[in-house]
């Protein structure tokens, strides 16, 4: 039911705004390659859902933009290279997570995340997005992810 509950809030906040390689493990300050989260990550880097039901309040100190992926899903794997690309070329300027739905449900349902990969691309203020799907070529994601990031460092 809480599960259920958090899920609809997400979902409505998230309509309302309009939303149309390896991953390096979370510690301390390091931002150069994506970075897996766990449930309590989440929590304690992007934001407190447990203590926040009912409104976004981002608690990171840059951009971000977060990957819900899987490891068996082909499409997640195009996107990933050029994804880790950009960690590196924007490292210390916008956090790139990513997020394992099959390890991480719930969080995959507070979001509302039916396909994969499904993109949260969140702005410093203001609510964040939700964007899902990946090409086939590297370059167009690359260019893709880049436009999100310089959009979202304006």
């Amino acid at each position: 039911m809480k599960k259920s509950f958090l899920a609809v809030m997400f979902t409505m906040i998230f309509a309302a705004a309009g939303f149309s390689g390896e991953p390096a493990k979370v510690s301390g300050s390091v931002d150069s390659k994506p970075i897996t989260l766990t449930r309590s990550e989440f929590i304690k880097r992007v934001m407190d859902f447990e203590k926040n039901k009912t409104e976004w309040v981002y608690k990171g100190d840059k951009p971000a933009i977060v990957d819900f992926y899987a490891d068996w899903c082909a499409p997640c794997k195009k996107v990933a290279p050029a994804l880790e690309e950009l960690a590196t070329e924007y490292a210390g300027k916008v956090y790139i997570y990513k997020i394992n739905i099959d390890k991480e449900p719930e969080l995959a349902g507070l979001f509302g995340v039916q396909n994969i990969p499904t993109f949260l691309v969140i702005p410093m203020k203001g609510k964040p997005t939700l964007s899902s799907g990946a090409s086939a070529n590297h370059q167009e994601n690359k260019t893709r992810f880049k436009k999100v990031i310089e959009d979202l460092l304006k």
